[in-house]
C-alpha cells in the first residue's frame, strides 16, 4: 500500500486570530500578553482627545457666531423691506385719494353755476313745481359727495376763504366781519373749489371819537343846567 509524499507534512490552512479586547464568552476586557504590552510601548503615543474636541469647539464656536451674524443681516434686510412697503402702501393710498378729490372736484365746478342759479331761483321765490323737485334733488346728489356751501352773513372774515368785494366801515361790528354774502363759497373736505365772495365792514375807527364828543357835550350840558339852577336859587333868595 503507497502512502501520499504529502501525507507526513502538516496542511496550511487560513489562521484566525481574535483581536477583540473583550471576551465575548466572559464579557472581561483581555490581558495582551507580555511580549505585546512591550511592542505597545515603543508605538508612538496617539493625539490627546480633548485637544481635538477643544479645536473642534472652537469652529463651532465660529460657525455659530458666523450663522448668528447673516440671520441679523437678513432680519435686517427683512425690516427694511417691510418698511418700504408700508411707506408705499400709505403713498399709494393717498394719491388714490388725491386723485379722487381731484376728479370729484372737478366735475362738481362744472355743477356750481347751476347751484348758484337754483339758490337765486328761491331766492325770488321761482323755484316751484318741477324745477324745485330737479333742484333740490341736485343739491341732495352734490352734499352726498361731499360738497359743502358755505358763506354767512356776520361770520368772521377770513381771506383764505372769503373774496372781499366790496368793503365798508360800520360801528356795529367789533372786528372785521361779512356784511353780505354776494355769491356763496363751496369746499371739498379742506379744499376750496370757490371762495365766497362777499362784501366786508369793519369796524368805525371814528367812532371812539363820537363817542367821546357826545360825552363832553353831555357834561357841558349839565354842568351849565347846575349852573343856571345856582342862579336862580340866588336871586330867589334876594
Amino acid at each position: 500500500m503507497s502512502t501520499s509524499p504529502d501525507e507526513g507534512e502538516e496542511k496550511e490552512g487560513p489562521v484566525i486570530r481574535d483581536k477583540r479586547r473583550i471576551d465575548p464568552e466572559t464579557g472581561e476586557v483581555r490581558t495582551p500578553p507580555a511580549g505585546k504590552r512591550a511592542d505597545k510601548k515603543d508605538e508612538p503615543a496617539a493625539p490627546a482627545a480633548p485637544a481635538a474636541d477643544a479645536s473642534g469647539g472652537g469652529e463651532a464656536g465660529e460657525e455659530t457666531a458666523a450663522l448668528k451674524e447673516q440671520l441679523a443681516e437678513r432680519l435686517a434686510d427683512l425690516q427694511r423691506l417691510k418698511a418700504e412697503y408700508d411707506n408705499y402702501r400709505k403713498r399709494v393710498d393717498r394719491d388714490r385719494v388725491a386723485v379722487r378729490e381731484q376728479a370729484l372736484g372737478q366735475v362738481l365746478s362744472e355743477l356750481l353755476p347751476v347751484l348758484d342759479d337754483i339758490g337765486r331761483a328761491r331766492d325770488h321765490d321761482e323755484l316751484t313745481g318741477g324745477f324745485k323737485s330737479v333742484g333740490e334733488a341736485l343739491e341732495s346728489v352734490t352734499g352726498k359727495l361731499g360738497l359743502e356751501k358755505y358763506g354767512e352773513k356776520g361770520e368772521p372774515f377770513d381771506p383764505t376763504v372769503h373774496e372781499a368785494l366790496m368793503h365798508s366801515y360800520s360801528k356795529d361790528v367789533a372786528e372785521t366781519s361779512v356784511a353780505d354774502v354776494l355769491q356763496p363759497g363751496y369746499r371739498i373736505g379742506e379744499r376750496i373749489l370757490r371762495a365766497a365772495r362777499v362784501a366786508v365792514a369793519e369796524p368805525d375807527p371814528n367812532a371812539g371819537d363820537d363817542g367821546a364828543g357826545e360825552g363832553a357835550e353831555d357834561a357841558a350840558g349839565a354842568a351849565e343846567e347846575s349852573a343856571d339852577g345856582a342862579d336862580g336859587s340866588g336871586k330867589s333868595d334876594e
